[in-house]
């Protein structure tokens, strides 16, 4: 992987790690409003853990796996 592959895969990250915290403070702001609709609550929660796979699939490209 080159620098630039590196700095895009970064910047990505950075963007997603910000939408994940974003659905957070979402997810938190409707569970505690009075008469929330629980399916735009899931539907949140599902982005939210389809978000962390995708960070976590990035950080693994960005860190290599180092075999001792």
């Amino acid at each position: 992987m080159n620098d630039n592959d590196e700095t895009a895969l970064r910047a990505l990250l950075g963007r997603l790690e910000q939408e994940h915290r974003d659905l957070d403070a979402a997810i938190e702001a409707l569970a505690a409003s009075p008469g929330s609709d629980l399916i735009q609550v899931q539907r949140l929660k599902k982005r939210k853990l389809v978000l962390r796979d995708k960070i976590r699939q990035i950080e693994d490209q960005i860190t290599p796996d180092i075999i001792a």
